[in-house]
């Protein structure tokens, strides 16, 4: 190629970003990448296609590590973007072409008008357009409110010293939607107006053609040709500016890298505190059925006949009001009266205990089955294993048995209080205590709750090792215990 077709080239093609601009823009690109797909995986990990990429990845455990390695590149590319802004602004005096402005807002309706019709000249803008710049400051505000729920998520027993419990799931709500919306974003507006809209190439080659600036930023190439693109720097005013630059963010970005490192290692989570497990068969399946199997014959319900010290309340009558009477009595507790545990039921509601133990007769709930026409009226025979019930002192569950206690009714009341900030909605290192299934699947580790085997869970190993979060009363403890061993029922 000749000089003259090399100048004739040169006029044709204006520098946009320069190399350290590309860079920037990949490194941070990637890290939100990476980023994006890990977090959304985690999020809806429900769907075949994120089951497979958690597979591709070594597992859910190796997705969280580089879920976070990915944040730290990220935050590190923030604090060198700061760096590079304030040397940029303060000592090169490069225009704050980025802020949004008067002209913005004009251009914006401008755009709006051009595109309905109801204007025939496009909008003529400078260095960046009003829609770079909100794509801009969209990504500052996002990445202080990841930056924010990132914190709380990463080290929620910190942030549980000082917030409520419901924090840490409000954190992971307002992460998850801010992630989903700028991924959307970036999909929906930056790709199609950057790749779609015009191919514009300037971060992969740096430049833009003549046609492109005559397009998209006329009043740049403007000033391009006229000369006052730049603004005069005196070297020697740019030079003592630059001194006193270096060390100023050498301190302010040397802080920044600090904090980072403790915002990633300010304490250890759940996944680290749960001791590692002994492999064991958590389920075998069974040889296929070679020919259909009869139904099992159901188990009756007792009977009048039945002695009155087998019929109790954990085994036999919460299951039988939860069926007649759960409606109006446990999930709304019409007249102040919950039949949704045994404490409630003996306290009754505005017009008094619905049973008084020993005393049928004197027990409203007998006295209303026995009107009869009750929305949840009992059968006959229920109504005298009732009474029944009632005479041998209304029992919850048989005398020296831990067998009668109920997951829904005892354990989850306990777990919520104790454990729910972190073992709920937040689930840290894979444990949901808050859901009998959850809370027999275990954590990422491995199960914590070894059905008719206490000693060995780790559940109790942690709550007897002490200085746990979630600390259980020794009367907790011990239900837990005892429920454990009973086979861990539903």
């Amino acid at each position: 190629m000749s000089e003259q077709e090399i100048a004739h080239h040169e006029q044709d093609r204006f520098l946009r970003f320069a190399l350290e601009y590309r860079l920037e823009h990949w490194v941070f690109a990637i890290s939100f990448i990476i980023l994006g797909i890990t977090g959304l995986i985690q999020k809806y990990f429900e769907f075949p296609l994120s089951l497979t990429l958690i597979e591709l990845m070594g597992g859910i455990i190796n997705v969280r590590v580089i879920h976070r390695v990915a944040a730290t590149v990220m935050m590190i590319s923030v604090v060198y973007h700061l760096g590079v802004v304030t040397y940029r602004i303060y000592v090169k005096r490069y225009r704050l072409s980025m802020l949004p402005s008067l002209a913005d807002a004009i251009n914006m309706v401008g755009w709006f008008l051009y595109n309905l019709g109801l204007k025939k000249e496009r909008p003529q803008e400078g260095r960046y357009t009003y829609g770079e710049k909100m794509e801009y400051w969209a990504v500052v505000w996002g990445t202080v409110i990841m930056a924010v729920t990132g914190f709380m998520m990463w080290n929620p027993i910190a942030t549980t010293n000082f917030l409520d419990g419901q924090w840490i799931p409000a954190a992971k709500a307002a992460h998850g939607a801010e992630a989903v919306l700028a991924v959307l974003a970036i999909i929906i507006w930056h790709l199609y107006n950057v790749l779609v809209k015009t191919l514009n190439k300037s971060m992969f080659t740096g430049y833009l053609t003549r046609h492109q600036m005559e397009h998209e930023h006329p009043l740049e190439l403007a000033d391009i040709l006229a000369g006052t693109h730049e603004v005069p720097v005196d070297p020697i005013k740019a030079k003592a500016r630059l001194s006193r630059f270096i060390p100023a963010y050498s301190i302010v970005g040397g802080l920044l890298l600090v904090g980072i490192v403790w915002f990633v290692s300010f304490e250890q989570t759940a996944i680290d505190t749960v001791p590692p497990l002994e492999s064991v068969e958590v389920f075998a399946p069974l040889p296929p059925t070679p020919l259909p199997t009869l139904a099992p014959t159901p188990t009756p319900r007792p009977t009048p006949e039945t002695s009155a010290g087998a019929v109790d309340w954990n085994n036999t009558v919460a299951s039988m009001l939860e069926a007649k009477c759960g409606a109006c009595h446990i999930s709304a507790a019409l007249g102040e009266l919950n039949l949704g545990t045994y404490a409630d039921l003996l306290a009754g509601g505005a017009t008094g205990p619905a049973v008084v133990p020993g005393e049928p007769e004197d027990s409203l709930l007998v006295a209303v089955q026995e009107a009869g026409n009750h929305p949840g009226q009992l059968t006959d025979a229920e109504l005298q294993i009732i009474i029944a019930w009632i005479n041998a002192g209304a029992p919850e569950s048989p005398e020296g048995s831990a067998t009668g206690i109920r997951y829904q009714t005892q354990l989850l009341p306990v777990f919520t209080e104790a454990c729910g900030a972190c073992h709920g909605d937040a689930a840290l290192g894979g444990l949901n205590l808050l859901s009998y299934t959850s809370a027999l699947a275990g954590s990422a580790s491995g199960p914590v709750i070894l059905p008719e085997d206490p000693a060995n869970s780790p559940l109790i190993a942690i709550m007897e090792a002490g200085d746990h979060p979630g600390k259980l009363t020794d009367e907790q403890l011990q239900l837990v215990r005892d429920w454990i061993a009973a086979g861990a029922p539903e």
